[in-house]
């Protein structure tokens, strides 16, 4: 009996301690709810210029070529930049100077309107004059164009040999050259150094250009005159000296008279 007790007795001791470390557990970690991803806004859309051509963005050193390029239709005005070297130029002012530029691209487009043949009978000098009479070597932006000084020097020049005029009209901007009227179709882009903005026709100078009156001929030289012969002087002639005749003709003369006398003297004795 006494052993059915403590059986008992330790059986009750071992369900109190295991009650105790039961109570003494640390509680469970509440369960989390995952985490949730943060809504993220939507990426801005590309800025929009006044006329609805979209801004192209140029990381890195402003490349006139590389952001024409991404535009896909200047082919043609990104030939000539490059074979001109324009392109190096314009490099080097917008990355190692303080000096921007505007420029004003003609569309393919705009070079398809060309009369056929024109950019190939231009001299290497006159291609890059071409191209430079599309760039001003300053920034200007479209709120500019109202207040801009005509006429608008280029890179080629200024003056009556290559005048560019600008007007605005409204949201129009308006540029003449005395061949070419023209208005901004767009811009393609545009910071606070670089703007480009698409024309849809091609500006051409107007002195290189008008048709030139054809010099005139040089007249003929005239013949040769054939070499006059030169007189035939003739020496002088001395006069002869004829005082040695005339004395003995006198002699003569006065010895013949004597005779005669001497003859009649001789007569007239007898």
């Amino acid at each position: 009996m006494k052993q059915q007790y403590l059986f008992s007795f330790s059986l009750l001791l071992l369900f109190l301690h295991s009650t105790e470390t039961f109570a003494q557990s640390p509680a469970a970690a509440p369960v989390q709810a995952p985490p949730v991803a943060p809504v993220l806004a939507p990426p801005a859309p590309p800025a929009q210029s006044p006329t609805g051509v979209q801004v192209a963005a140029s990381p890195g050193p402003l490349d006139v070529v590389k952001i024409l390029g991404k535009a896909s239709h200047f082919t043609v005005f990104v030939r000539l930049l490059k074979s001109t070297q324009v392109d190096t130029e314009l490099f080097l002012q917008l990355n190692n100077t303080n000096n921007g530029a505007t420029i004003f691209a003609p569309s393919d487009g705009a070079f398809s309107g060309l009369k056929v043949g024109t950019l190939n009978s231009l001299t290497d000098g006159d291609k890059i004059e071409l191209v430079k009479f599309h760039i001003v070597p300053t920034f200007i932006s479209t709120s500019q164009f109202q207040t801009v000084s005509n006429p608008v020097r280029t890179l080629a020049g200024a003056g009556n040999r290559f005048a560019l005029n600008v007007t605005t009209g409204g949201n129009l901007v308006n540029i003449t050259t005395g061949l070419t009227n023209t208005t901004i179709s767009g811009t393609v882009y545009t910071d606070s150094r670089l703007a480009i903005y698409q024309v849809s026709r091609v500006l051409l100078p107007l002195d290189m250009f008008t048709p030139k009156p054809p010099s005139p001929a040089p007249s003929p030289a005239p013949a040769p005159e054939k070499p006059k012969k030169a007189p035939i002087v003739e020496s002088p002639v001395a006069p002869k000296d004829l005082s040695g005749a005339v004395s003995l003709i006198v002699h003569y003369h006065v010895m013949l008279g004597f005779t005669a006398v001497g003859m009649v003297t001789a007569l007239l004795s007898f």
